[in-house]
C-alpha cells in the first residue's frame, strides 16, 4: 500500500528537527498542560503520568539560553572561559 493510500489518519512524526523557538512552545505547552490538569490521574483502570515537571524546567531553561544566545548547537552552550595570567 502507498503512503498516500494510507487509510489511518494517525499523523505521522516529523523527520525535520524542530527549532530551538518550537521546542520551547512545546515545552511550555507541556509545563501549562500540567499546570492547569495535573501531574498524573487516574480514571478506572487507566492511568495518565505526564512528564516530569523538574526536567521540563530544565529543559526550558536549556533551551531560552540557547535562543538568548543565538546559538543553536547546545554543545557547551553555558560554557565560559577564563584566563587568569599571573598573580
Amino acid at each position: 500500500m502507498a503512503d498516500n493510500e494510507n487509510n489511518n489518519n494517525t499523523p505521522k512524526p516529523s523527520t525535520t528537527p524542530k527549532s530551538n523557538q518550537e521546542m520551547l512552545d512545546s515545552v511550555n505547552a507541556a509545563i501549562y498542560a500540567i499546570a492547569v490538569g495535573g501531574q498524573s490521574y487516574k480514571i478506572g483502570s487507566r492511568s495518565l503520568t505526564r512528564a516530569d515537571l523538574k526536567q521540563l524546567y530544565a529543559i526550558r531553561n536549556d533551551l531560552t539560553a540557547q535562543i538568548a544566545a543565538g546559538n543553536s548547537t547546545g554543545f557547551f552552550d553555558d560554557c565560559y572561559v577564563a584566563v587568569f595570567d599571573g598573580r
